[in-house]
């Protein structure tokens, strides 16, 4: 396979509590750093309701899409936890209790009072799926194919994450350097975007701020070429002094 080949991912956010405004996501950062490490790039992010309709639709959009896809929520004992069968619908496929997930759950509840109904439908699994460890709670997480079934519990999700460590294919890293600078973005447009022109391989992001009762940007540039980074850095700052606008390396 090419260096040059860029292996993508998408998420799916599953919850009404996350679009009603009672729970705040904290996974989409966690999980969009550690896919970076993986060198796997996050393209996309959607956030569904609990609704079946609404979760087949972006499952099937997105996995065929993207190399891979994952999905945080909705896999919990309760009834209102429908990721794992809305997913098998989307995957054309039946859902069954994984026996080794069985297995760990009873193993996990044997002195909390057992596995109950409730608890066992955390087996449940899309057929011919696997299991993600879960060293928190026992329940494991589940992938099927390029489909990655996570928990929406942001400590959880973690554990389930580093458990996959190193095991996805992934391409290039994707390098980057912060400038900042106390100007307003209106001033360095040009400079910017004659500056990402000249580099073809790196992206140059600007992020404006308000501090110290002054404005000012930071310049995140980023590539997966450590060479082609610096010069583009080094073409920016000087453009930016040029400009008499001082440079902060690492930014503001």
């Amino acid at each position: 396979m090419p260096e040059s080949r860029i292996y993508t991912a998408a998420l799916i956010v599953i919850g009404d509590e996350i679009l009603s405004g009672r729970t705040h996501d904290k996974n989409i950062a966690q999980i969009a750093t550690w896919l970076g490490v993986q060198g796997i790039r996050l393209k996309e992010v959607r956030v569904v309701a609990d609704d079946t309709p609404a979760i087949v639709e972006a499952v099937n959009t997105l996995r065929v899409k993207h190399d891979y896809l994952f999905t945080t929520g909705g896999i919990g004992p309760t009834h209102d936890d429908i990721t794992v069968d809305a997913i098998a619908e989307a995957l054309g496929v039946g859902v069954v209790v994984h026996p080794e997930a069985r297995t760990i759950l009873e193993g996990y509840y044997e002195s909390r009072g057992g596995l109950n109904e409730a608890r066992l439908r955390m087996a449940r699994v899309p057929e011919g799926a696997d299991l993600i460890p879960n060293r928190y709670t026992g329940a494991p997480g589940i992938r099927h194919g390029n489909v990655f079934i996570m928990a929406g519990v942001p400590q959880i999700t973690a554990g389930m994450l580093d458990a996959l460590s190193g095991t996805l294919e992934g391409g290039a890293l994707m390098l980057s350097e912060t400038l900042g600078c106390w100007c307003a973005e209106s001033e360095v447009a040009e400079l910017l975007r004659l500056t990402e022109k000249d580099h073809v391989t790196c992206q140059i992001g600007s992020y404006p701020f308000w501090k110290e009762g002054r404005g000012g940007a930071n310049f995140v540039i980023r590539s997966v070429d450590a060479d082609d980074l610096a010069a583009c850095s080094r073409a920016l700052a000087a453009g930016l002094e040029a400009m008499a606008r001082p440079v902060i390396p690492g930014g503001i």
